[in-house]
């Protein structure tokens, strides 16, 4: 069922008034709505999302679309099922589907040296391998710089081509993971080579066609400087006046395509996944295990972006954990899609802000489908964590110092302040303040030394109003760590309030 929740127009112009655009614009016209509406208009709200793209897969179908809110504010045109939104680095799950393709053709190797369809590179990057290009652990030097997002050399991309074949490795291959555009770049020129096709022309006919991908061929790969017909502006908060901004415009030299550069529709997208779930993009099951077994190191662990993204595969970041593992791809802080294998499950959710991050969300709308999967029902939580939060849930939070005791008596159970920590983020970002509270006071009670506790405990008081107790609170972990910028500041606001 497809639903487009649109803006009361005359009142959406000024980015200023954002906030109360989303309550006007998603509170309109919502007699059909379901719990994932509900769900998404409210995080669009908290995360000050103007627009967004939904698309639902199960069993091998499309069982929800949806789209909310503005593509642009500045002309007040709310997102439908064809707005196409910039998916930035969610082109490397496209790049590692047609890496694992010529695989299949016999026309290329993962586990190959690099050296093998490129011979003219430095001799120190020949003993690279392919699989170590897609997943961002060869070492290469970078060809962007991470500081500004910028190529190495002012001079443009032939220049910054040229420079980085001259600096020295960052590390020796396969013992870190550092995502580096430097790799997909050279993914780009074996595709060519093996190919006998430039990279655009062979994803067009081999992967957008055969999905049927018609919006996504249509707007190309260049979007970060083209003007595209009916396409989502995009928007970020991270410019330093804190106020929304349009992102300045950028645009990838035509060798970066492999990295970034696509743009497309959720709706679009969920069929690609069910093309390559169904067999129409890769022939063989094996084929699609090895394009979603993420890099062993030499350590013996995988490594990804953060906690959740823990692992990266050929393109496409993993989340390796004990229930309910997937594969997902993600791009510019605002685009994401996750693959849940084993529960024949996909969420596609695009935005047009940097730093809406889906990826961070997209579990939850999982839960409407696998309710074990809602936060709410302890989902995430580490072992140990889970078996304090039943007894929590059961007996009362007020009572979180006293089960916690019993449960290191009992059944020997450690509870880690980084747990602990994170554990009381996730309550609060479910709007229980009171429970993180007594987590926080938990945490202080087990690890009464950490300034970290004490300022958990201290913001979560600040939150809930109480401003002496928040003062208090900060000095103490002023305390334990007089270097502490952050408690300094907090202080500076509070005793000024």
């Amino acid at each position: 069922m497809r639903k487009s929740i649109g803006y009361n127009t005359a009142q959406c112009v000024k980015a200023t008034v954002l906030s109360l655009c989303l309550i006007m614009g998603l509170t309109s016209g919502l007699a059909q709505a379901d719990e994932i509406d509900d769900f998404l208009r409210a995080e669009m709200l908290d995360r000050k999302i103007p627009g967004l793209q939904l698309a639902v897969v199960k069993n091998g179908k499309i069982v929800k679309t949806a789209s909310y809110g503005l593509a642009n504010i500045q002309d007040a045109v709310p997102v439908d099922d064809n707005t196409v939104f910039s998916i930035n680095s969610i082109t490397k799950a496209f790049t590692g589907v047609a890496v694992m393709q010529l695989v299949e053709q016999g026309k290329l190797e993962v586990s190959a040296k690099i050296s093998k369809y490129l011979p003219n590179l430095p001799a120190d990057w020949h003993n690279v391998t392919v699989k170590q290009l897609l997943t961002h652990t060869s070492g290469l030097p970078d060809i962007m710089n991470s500081n500004n997002a910028q190529l190495i050399s002012s001079e443009g991309a032939n220049a910054s081509w040229e420079l980085v074949k001259k600096r020295p490795l960052d590390f020796k291959a396969n013992t870190q993971f550092r995502y580096n555009q430097t790799n997909y770049l050279l993914i780009g020129k074996i595709i060519d080579n093996v190919s006998g096709q430039n990279f655009i022309d062979y994803i067009t006919q081999n992967q957008l066609r055969r999905a049927s991908m018609g919006r996504t061929e249509e707007a190309g790969f260049s979007n970060l400087k083209d003007v595209i017909m009916h396409s989502a502006r995009r928007y970020t908060y991270y410019y330093g006046s804190g106020e929304i901004s349009n992102i300045k415009a950028a645009d990838f030299p035509a060798f970066l395509r492999t990295t970034a550069g696509m743009s497309s529709t959720a709706t679009e997208i969920a069929t690609w996944i069910i093309a390559l779930q169904n067999g129409e993009l890769l022939k063989k099951p094996s084929s699609i295990d090895t394009l979603w077994t993420p890099a062993v190191l030499t350590n013996g662990k995988t490594k990804g972006f953060n906690k959740l993204l823990n692992g990266y595969a050929l393109g496409w970041p993993v989340v390796e954990r004990p229930e309910y593992s997937a594969v997902a791809a993600a791009g510019g802080d605002r685009a994401a899609f996750f693959v849940y294998p084993e529960d024949d499950l996909s969420i596609v959710v695009l935005t047009n802000l940097m730093g809406g991050l889906p990826s961070h969300f997209i579990d939850e709308i999982a839960g409407f489908y696998i309710p074990q999967m809602k936060a709410k029902n302890g989902f995430g939580l580490p072992p140990a964590i889970k078996v304090l939060w039943k007894k929590l849930e059961s007996q009362g939070y007020t009572k979180a110092v006293q089960l916690a005791k019993e449960l290191q008596q009992i059944q020997q159970l450690t509870f880690e302040e980084d747990a602990l920590n994170s554990w009381g983020y996730k309550l609060i970002g479910q709007k229980q303040q009171q429970k993180a509270l007594e987590i926080f006071k938990l945490n202080t009670h087990l690890y009464p030394l950490s300034a970290n506790t004490y300022d958990s405990l201290a913001e979560t008081y600040w939150l809930l109003g109480d401003t002496h107790k928040a003062v208090e609170l900060y000095k103490k972990v002023l305390e334990l760590k007089p270097d502490n910028k952050h408690a300094t500041e907090q202080l500076k606001k509070l005793i000024k309030s």
